[in-house]
């Protein structure tokens, strides 16, 4: 099923008020023709008989459009009971107003349930403090109606829950905010419970993800956040990214000798030539490919020759191509079978994100990418195939999308850029962004393992700050010396720094590590301007993230 805002069709509920609207007619009909002469009980004439057929029609008609309303509205609402002594391991809480929240927290809980993890799935308005307290987990989609309300169903929660204080230290949670940018106040009930749930000590598995308008690429990246928190990087993609075929041209490891995993620079042009633009901040949505030697190994074992012609999309491919974009199946279940099921049972991959490290300018999109490894030691599905596995020269499935929540202000203001690891590639196009528009007051705050191996882009990093297009940078290598220091803590040592910059107007931008680095940044952020004044930065555009 696609993801995207569901296309017009005649819903139980609509055929419903269609009869209603006819019974009322007919009903309106009846008594305006009865009224035009008087009725002959003895004999009443075969049109009125007619018309009395009609009126019993009618009547029925209506019943049967009340009937159907009930019924498609209890299915509707018809949620597994929360159990108030097992609760599950996470919650999915929605509120809808037109029912695509509903629909999109279904598809989140069944995604979880799928991988094995205990859900629960309720109406948010149903819920109260003392209910989420019992959650370790929860994910929120929510949408917003009128001038930045909560839907109708969740009115009870913002009044009774929303309204006090609550005390949530145990909740780890997720924020999918549906809206429409057409309207002032886009995304606002997902920021105001966003910002109830951080006040209440609850914390972030991800940034709020904001979706305008049903658009494909947002609810993607929530998918892949859900894919991340479910253990499952083989989750298909609900809605497929519209691909376009671009070349490898560059491939060179960008930390030799590091203590942590190899880090390539990739650099990719579109395959036919053209032209692409992008802007700091967004991102690659890589259509990755199971490796060759794996799909040899696969064929073999399910006995079946992958030259063998098949039917996909309306195009035939052999039956080895096909496989190298889907997710590979137990072969011993193919055995057997003829190529042509095969192919038609199989699920595309998933795509993979990355943060874009160049600007068109530059000729090329350009990405730092880390070598990850699955928990059977092979690498890993998008990083495996970028640095290893594709051909230099050969072609990528690639999709730029939008990241606007990312983008560099427009104007000369300071910006603080801080990150981790390959990180760094976001935080480099905002620079190259700010250098090329001569906005120079720029800092860089970066942590990595080893000074010697781990700067990346290190000559083009020194050229900027000896140039002064870079007016501060503070870097923070974490095995160089007796003590850990990480880019937090940096960060705590220029506490008066970091206050004057924000004084002064400063963006603050964070990229790197959801896991580690971004919420103790945040925390130093916290201990330097204040909670409130942190919060006020994130409402005015001031902080904004971009981690994984």
């Amino acid at each position: 099923m696609s993801a995207v805002a569901p296309r017009r069709r005649i819903e139980p509920g609509t055929i419903g008020s269609a009869l209603a609207v006819l019974a009322l007619i007919a009903l309106a009909c009846a008594l305006a023709y009865w009224q035009a002469d008087p009725w002959q009980w003895i004999s009443p004439g075969r049109g009125r008989w007619w018309m009395a057929a009609a009126l019993f029609a009618a009547y029925a008609g209506f019943v049967a459009a009340v009937a159907v309303s009930r019924a498609r509205h209890a299915r509707r609402e018809a949620l597994p009971a929360l159990s108030p002594e097992s609760p599950g391991e996470w919650l999915i809480a929605f509120a809808s107003q037109t029912g695509f929240a509903e629909q999109l927290a279904r598809r989140s809980h069944a995604a979880l349930a799928e991988a094995g993890l205990r859900a629960d799935l309720a109406v948010l308005g149903t819920l109260d403090a003392e209910r989420l307290a019992r959650y370790p987990r929860a994910l929120f989609v929510v949408s917003t109606t009128g001038e930045g309300d909560a839907p109708d169903s969740a009115a009870a929660f913002v009044r009774r829950v929303m309204g006090a204080a609550a005390a949530l230290p145990q909740l780890r949670y997720g924020v999918l905010a549906l809206g429409d940018r057409e309207y002032r106040e886009y995304c606002a009930f997902g920021h105001r419970l966003d910002h109830w749930l951080r006040h209440a000590g609850a914390q972030p598995l991800f940034d709020l993800v904001e979706v305008d308008n049903g658009e494909t690429g947002a609810l993607r990246h929530w998918q892949h956040h859900l894919g991340l928190l479910a253990g499952r990087t083989d989750l298909p993609d609900w809605s497929a990214p519209a691909y376009a075929a671009w070349r490898l041209q560059q491939r060179r490891e960008s930390n030799p000798g590091s203590a942590g995993a190899p880090a390539f620079h990739i650099a990719l042009t579109p395959a036919d030539g053209g032209g692409a633009h992008w802007r700091a901040g967004d991102i690659a949505e890589i259509g990755p490919r199971n490796a060759g030697d794996e799909v040899a190994r696969w064929l073999a074992q399910a006995g079946l020759d992958g030259a063998q012609t098949v039917r996909r999309d309306e195009t035939s491919l052999p039956i080895a191509e096909v496989l190298a974009g889907s997710r590979l199946p137990d072969p011993a279940t193919c055995i057997g079978q003829s190529a042509q099921a095969v192919a038609d049972a199989l699920q595309p991959l998933p795509h993979r994100e990355y943060s874009i490290a160049s600007l068109p300018a530059d000729g090329s999109l350009q990405l730092l990418v880390r070598q990850m490894r699955r928990d059977d030691g092979r690498l890993g599905l998008g990083s495996g195939w970028l640095t290893e596995h594709a051909a230099l020269g050969g072609e990528i499935d690639l999709r730029i999308r939008s990241n606007p929540s990312f983008h560099a202000p427009d104007d000369a203001r300071p910006i603080v850029l801080i990150g981790n690891g390959t990180g760094l590639a976001g935080l480099r196009a905002l620079l190259k962004t700010r250098i090329a528009a001569g906005h120079r007051r720029n800092w860089l705050l970066f942590g990595e393992r080893n000074a010697a191996c781990d700067l990346h882009y290190r000559e083009e990093l020194e050229a900027w700050r000896a140039g002064g297009a870079i007016e501060r940078v503070d870097y923070a290598f974490s095995r160089d010396g007796q003590a850990r220091v990480y880019v937090q803590d940096r960060l705590r040592e220029q506490r008066p720094r970091v206050r004057e910059w924000v004084a002064a107007g400063a963006a603050i931008y964070v990229c790197g590590s959801l896991e580690g680095m971004a919420p103790a940044v945040e925390a130093a952020l916290q201990e330097a301007i204040g909670v409130e004044a942190l919060e006020n930065l994130a409402a005015q555009g001031r902080y904004r993230r971009d981690v994984y």
